[in-house]
């Protein structure tokens, strides 16, 4: 099969994204003083998440900078950060609304887990990455690179480890660009199916593992995804056939050249950080860390999962992954256990508003 695909900006190399940072967005110090003051006013601790809507966020003028990052997200790079979200006088509960009220604005929060949780703590558990529940954000562990299950995941950065806990992330696009001229006969195999661990996480209705191939077309558009450890934990599950050489061969190669000095970037969040990452065109990873000693000072972040209402259509051969394929539809998370009326309640309030669509 033919494997040219149109450049576009997510095609990027270090090289590029080193010397154009115009993927870097800021807020002055009047912007973070407003929103810090929104976010204040509207905090009530016996409030659920899903009670808040986007009007109940005012981010005044910083809006357009957190307009112009999720568009560059989505329509250009696939990754963008904005630096300068008020960290200073915010307690871990009001930084914590801050990114929920941001999200209310841009998408529609997915869930992330058995516990169906629409926001999570990004911090060390002492939890386990490398076995079949494991999950990566509530351990200190390096990560392997991967997509998370939405279109886009934003991770703002409350307190930043005493060493380590670098973020890395390489393009997807570039990539598949590096396999077609290297290796064509192992990227065709990328465009079969392999299967992925649930970890244990899927909803009643779901089985223990899916079928998802790492590249697929859809109207002349390339996407990319990928979860190495999840696709390892697979092979242990019943009902998974084995891998052949040539399909580990494939792997191994893509794992190379995403972390060759010229394709993989990286970037240390700062407190006052909020990156953006499209999943589709963007694959991510960190590197191990050292925490603090002190509680208050140990290493946190919040991560959003998003549908937004500027998606666009997936390839067919990924529905089991997202439930629904079509442009500015309410699609992926992790269900979990307890996802239930109140979840499909808010998420149809949450559409509404957005004027999105949901698929269930």
């Amino acid at each position: 099969m033919p494997y040219k695909t149109a450049l576009t900006p997510a095609h990027w190399s270090v090289e590029e994204l080193t010397r154009d940072q115009s993927w870097i967005y800021r807020i002055d110090a009047d912007q973070a003083a407003h929103l810090r003051r929104s976010v204040q006013a509207a905090y009530d601790p016996a409030r659920h998440i899903f009670d808040y809507g986007k009007d109940d966020f005012d981010l005044g003028s910083a809006r357009d900078v957190f307009a112009a990052a999720f568009a560059e997200q989505a329509q250009g790079r696939g990754v963008s950060l904005v630096k300068g979200l008020p960290r200073e006088g915010m307690s871990e509960a009001e930084f914590e609304l801050m990114t929920w009220g941001i999200g209310l604005h841009y998408g529609v929060a997915r869930p992330q887990g058995k516990a169906s949780q629409y926001i999570s703590a990004v911090r060390d558990a002492g939890q386990t990455y490398r076995h079949g529940g494991g999950r990566g954000y509530n351990t200190k562990a390096s990560l392997d690179f991967h997509i998370d299950g939405s279109d886009v995941v934003a991770l703002t950065c409350y307190n930043a480890a005493r060493s380590g806990g670098m973020s890395m992330c390489s393009s997807s696009m570039t990539l598949h660009d590096r396999m077609a001229a290297e290796r064509p006969d192992l990227l065709e195999l990328l465009y079969q199916p392999y299967a992925y661990s649930r970890q244990g996480e899927q909803a009643p209705d779901e089985a223990p593992y899916l079928l998802c191939p790492l590249f697929g077309m859809r109207e002349g558009r390339l996407f990319g995804r990928l979860n190495r450890n999840r696709v390892n934990m697979a092979q242990r599950l019943d009902g998974v056939a084995p891998l052949s050489e040539q399909q580990w061969e494939a792997l191994n190669l893509v794992e190379e050249i995403i972390r060759r000095p010229d394709v993989m970037f990286s970037m240390w969040l700062e407190p006052g950080d909020m990156q953006l990452i499209n999943n589709h065109v963007v694959l991510h990873s960190r590197t191990e860390f050292e925490d603090h000693e002190e509680p208050e000072r140990k290493r946190l972040l919040f991560r959003l999962w998003l549908s937004t209402p500027d998606s666009v259509a997936l390839p067919p051969e990924w529905a089991e992954c997202y439930k629904s394929v079509e442009p500015a539809s309410v699609r992926g998370g992790i269900r979990g256990f307890e996802w239930n009326d109140a979840c499909r309640a808010f998420e149809r309030r949450q559409a509404d508003a957005l004027g999105m669509r949901v698929a269930h």
